[in-house]
């Protein structure tokens, strides 16, 4: 059995001028409000082109389908998110448990924040979760966490490191989600952020130990 080839989701061409560069972001934009409003089920190329006042023709020209738009969207917020890891966790001059904290009330915070717009894209997931690209955009965070376990857990063995590494970030993105799905307050928003920090903390703090 031959399996299904993964659809194209690259984009046709980068912009180059400041009007390319003008029309993509107008795109992207109306991407977002069509998304926001019809949700992925009826999300389309037409509609896109219409709420950014230009025809179907001009955004195939960079976008070759719709899964290439929502890749594009999800794949800048997979980049936000590295980029969050990257500016919080590499601060050495700060204490891993004290980044960490710092990391888990971002994230958290981020997630109620754009909680509409997530869940929009986990359901178009499956337009592009598959494709090569969507695979080595989720991977580049990876040594990131893993220099953060190493000076966390400088005892630890690699497994170790990658298992606790693996699960902190497995954590953060399944509970932040479910947690983002109720409107929340900064109070309780503050509140959970300590509560799961405080877990983490004493999760790597017994890691660091050793067994019992």
């Amino acid at each position: 059995m031959t399996d299904r080839p993964s659809p194209r989701i690259s984009s046709r061409k980068q912009p180059r001028q400041a009007r390319s560069n003008e029309l993509v972001a107008a795109i992207l934009q109306a991407a977002v409000q069509v998304l926001a409003k019809e949700g992925a089920g009826r999300f389309t190329t037409a509609r896109v082109a219409e709420k950014a006042g230009v025809s179907v023709g001009s955004v195939y020209q960079y976008f070759p389908n719709k899964a290439a738009i929502l890749f594009r969207l999800q794949s800048d917020e997979w980049r936000q998110t590295t980029d969050l890891l990257r500016d919080i966790l590499a601060d050495v001059a700060r204490p891993p448990l004290d980044r960490l904290r710092t990391l888990v009330h971002a994230f958290v915070r981020s997630e109620c924040e754009e909680a509409g717009m997530r869940v929009a894209l986990s359901d178009a997931a499956p337009l592009y979760r598959d494709a090569p690209e969507a695979q080595e955009v989720r991977a580049a965070g990876g040594d990131i966490v893993r220099d953060f376990m190493r000076e966390a857990l400088p005892m630890a063995t690699d497994a170790v490191r990658d298992l606790a590494g693996d699960l902190i970030k497995t954590t953060l993105s399944q509970v932040g989600k479910a947690f983002s799905e109720t409107p929340r307050t900064a109070v309780e928003i503050a509140a959970y952020a300590d509560a799961m920090a405080d877990m983490f903390g004493a999760y790597l703090d017994r890691l660091e130990r050793g067994p019992a």
